[in-house]
C-alpha cells in the first residue's frame, strides 16, 4: 500500500487526473471481483488487510469509472470532473455492494457510477438555478428525442415527447426552455472574430446601453397613472409636453389664467411622481 493513501475515502485515486491517452481494452476483468469485495466485508474495519483489499478493489475499478466518465463528455463539464465524480461513484458501489446477495458486481456498480455522473449534471452544470423537476426531464429529453426521431422518421413534437415520458407537456416546454440556461457563456470570454483574426472579449461585440431605453421605462410606468387622471389634466400635460405650448398658451385655449394652468401642471406632476415611485 502507497503511503499517504486514505484507505476510508480512496482520497489518492479521486486526486489522480486521468490522462487523456488512456485507453483500457480487454485488460481490465472484474469477474472475480465479487470474492474478493466478500473477503473485504468479511474483515473488521480495523483491519490493516481490510484497508488493502479495498484498495486493490478500487484500483481495479478505476478503468470503469474512466469508462462511465468518457460516455458522458463533451456536454460541457471537463472530462478530469467527470472521471472524479465517477471515481466517487466508483467507492459508492465498493461500499455499499453486498456479496451475500448473489448479485454481479458490474450490474450494481455501473448504474451507481452513471447516477453519480447524472447527478452531477442535474446540481451543478446549469448556470442559473432551475428547479429539480425541470432537470430530470431535461435530462431524459435528449434519449427520448432521439428514439422518437428514429421512430416517426422527424423530430417529435413536445406532446409527443410528453406522451413518451408520461409528463405534461408544459413540463416537457419547461425542460426546452431551460436548456439555454444550462450554460453561460461570461462576455469577458474569449472568442474569435469573424475573419478568424485574434481572439477578443465577447463584452467588444455587444452594443452600447441605449439612453433612449430609460425613457421607454419611464413611459411604461407612469401610461397607467395617466390613464388614470380626469380629461382636464390629461389635455393640459398633452398640450405642455406633447404639443410644446407655452402656459399662456393652454390657458387662453382653457379660457382660464396661466397662473391656474401652472397650478394644474404642478398639482398633476407632482401627484404623477409620488404615484411612480411608490409603485
Amino acid at each position: 500500500m502507497s503511503p499517504g493513501v486514505d484507505t476510508h475515502t480512496g482520497s489518492e485515486f479521486l486526486a489522480a487526473p486521468a490522462p487523456a491517452s488512456r485507453r483500457h481494452r480487454g485488460s481490465d476483468s472484474y469477474d472475480d471481483l465479487e470474492p474478493l469485495l466478500a473477503e473485504v466485508a468479511a474483515l473488521a474495519a480495523a483491519d490493516p488487510r481490510r484497508t488493502m483489499l479495498r484498495e486493490l478493489a478500487i484500483r481495479r475499478c478505476l478503468p470503469l469509472a474512466e469508462h462511465i466518465a468518457r460516455r458522458y463528455s463533451g456536454r460541457g463539464e471537463s472530462l478530469d470532473d467527470l472521471v472524479q465524480v465517477a471515481r466517487i461513484g466508483v467507492l459508492y458501489a465498493i461500499d455499499r455492494f453486498d456479496p451475500e446477495r448473489g448479485a454481479n458486481f458490474l450490474a450494481f456498480a455501473v448504474p451507481t457510477v452513471m447516477g453519480e455522473v447524472r447527478k452531477h449534471f442535474r446540481d451543478h452544470a446549469w448556470a442559473i438555478r432551475v428547479p429539480r423537476r425541470v432537470k430530470e426531464i431535461h435530462q431524459a429529453l435528449g434519449p427520448v428525442t432521439e428514439a422518437l426521431t428514429h421512430r416517426l422518421g422527424r423530430p417529435p413534437k413536445a406532446r409527443e415527447i410528453a406522451a413518451e415520458l408520461g409528463v405534461d407537456t408544459v413540463e416537457v416546454t419547461h425542460a426546452l426552455i431551460a436548456h439555454n440556461a444550462y450554460r453561460s457563456v461570461p462576455i469577458d470570454a474569449a472568442a474569435l472574430d469573424d475573419d478568424q483574426g485574434p481572439p477578443r472579449a465577447l463584452a467588444g461585440a455587444l452594443g452600447a446601453e441605449e439612453p433612449e431605453y430609460q425613457v421607454v421605462e419611464d413611459y411604461l410606468a407612469v401610461e397607467p397613472l395617466i390613464a388614470a387622471l380626469s380629461e382636464r389634466d390629461r389635455w393640459v400635460l398633452r398640450m405642455r409636453f406633447f404639443e410644446f405650448r407655452t402656459q399662456n398658451e393652454i390657458a387662453e385655449v382653457l379660457g382660464v389664467s396661466q397662473m391656474h394652468v401652472s397650478r394644474i401642471l404642478s398639482r398633476t406632476l407632482n401627484r404623477l411622481r409620488e404615484q411612480a415611485l411608490r409603485d
